[in-house]
């Protein structure tokens, strides 16, 4: 008996459709039909879900030699978090709390810098009547300032959710059901997901006019205040990237599909523990260069170092996927 006939066996046994049986895969009914016609062979993952809703090993399924079922006795996998509609219902409307937070946390650390840009270029010039150490400890307390209201907010984001953090982490299993609401609402949300993605783009691209606006006017203090104009429209743009990214994820970390896929989320600890490491050499470099022995100790004039670590950690970050995805 082949893979295929065993699988219609199995499944009829069971009372489940097509359908329901791709539901409990998270996969599409033409998937099971190719399997069942002997049109295509699921790949191992889905052989090891198979073989644990069905109860049998997964020697049965893969050896055509047999013809009966062997049963496990007891599960020798790891027993995957079932995932409810009722909670997939509340995780996403959690997420959908979570969102504009999110975006404004992540928005106010792009920001934090601008006050003290732009305090110390105005100082520079006499504008304020405040000297440049004093200009540059206001701007230094506000940059603080604004960085510990992004944490608290990122804090308050992940303790909503923390009951759900195995789905960006761990295999999971979704009631019935749950495959086909998720699906509903992302179509939904699809022409919010793109809108918001393409003012982000035009933001970030546009961020650039003012800079090079005041390149051709030759004047330093508008040099030095485009950059603040800069970092305003760029914050725009990463408010509308990350609102619509937080929503989107929580549907792909239940689907298990884009960058949260179980080959994805096995490798996350990789990937987590290169980018804390990059970003403590990064502090590190901008501690040196600004207060070091060598330093020039003016904050106001190492922002630069930021916005290229940022650069080079998308850079790093798109080499890891692609190396990923040629080993694959």
């Amino acid at each position: 008996m082949i893979f295929a006939d065993k699988l219609i066996t199995l499944r009829k046994k069971a009372g489940w459709s097509q359908e329901e049986l791709a539901e409990k895969l998270g996969v599409t009914r033409q998937s099971v039909s190719k399997w069942e016609g002997a049109q295509s062979v699921p790949d191992i993952d889905k052989i090891l879900q198979l073989a644990r809703l069905f109860g049998v090993t997964t020697d049965y399924l893969l050896k055509e030699e047999q013809g009966e079922p062997e049963y496990t006795t007891e599960d020798d996998t790891p027993a995957l978090h079932r995932v409810t509609l009722t909670q997939a219902g509340d995780y996403l409307k959690k997420a959908r709390a979570n969102a504009p937070r999110m975006a404004l946390a992540t928005a106010l650390c792009v920001l934090s810098p601008v006050s003290l840009l732009a305090l110390c270029a105005l100082s520079e010039y006499n504008l304020l009547g405040i000297s440049e150490n004093f200009a540059a400890g206001l701007g230094l307390c506000i940059l603080l300032a604004l960085v510990a209201v992004a944490v608290v907010l990122f804090m308050q984001c992940g303790a909503a959710v923390k009951p759900y953090e195995f789905l960006e982490k761990e295999p999971i299993d979704t009631e019935y059901g749950v495959t086909g609401l998720v699906r509903e609402r992302r179509d939904a949300f699809a022409a919010h997901y793109n809108r918001a993605n393409t003012i982000g783009t035009v933001l970030c691209i546009l961020a650039a006019v003012p800079l090079f606006a005041a390149m051709m006017c030759n004047a330093d203090l508008l040099a030095a205040l485009s950059v603040c104009l800069l970092m305003v429209l760029v914050a725009c743009g990463v408010y509308a990237f990350v609102w619509a990214g937080t929503v989107h994820d929580a549907m792909d970390q239940l689907l298990e599909e884009g960058d949260f896929t179980r080959d994805a989320k096995a490798r996350k600890g990789v990937i987590g523990a290169v980018a804390a490491a990059y970003w403590l050499v990064v502090v590190a470099i901008f501690l040196f260069y600004t207060f070091g022995p060598y330093g020039n100790g003016q904050p106001q004039y190492s922002w630069f170092i930021w916005a290229i670590a940022g650069v080079v950690f998308a850079a790093v970050m798109v080499v890891m996927k692609a190396a990923r995805r040629k080993k694959q």
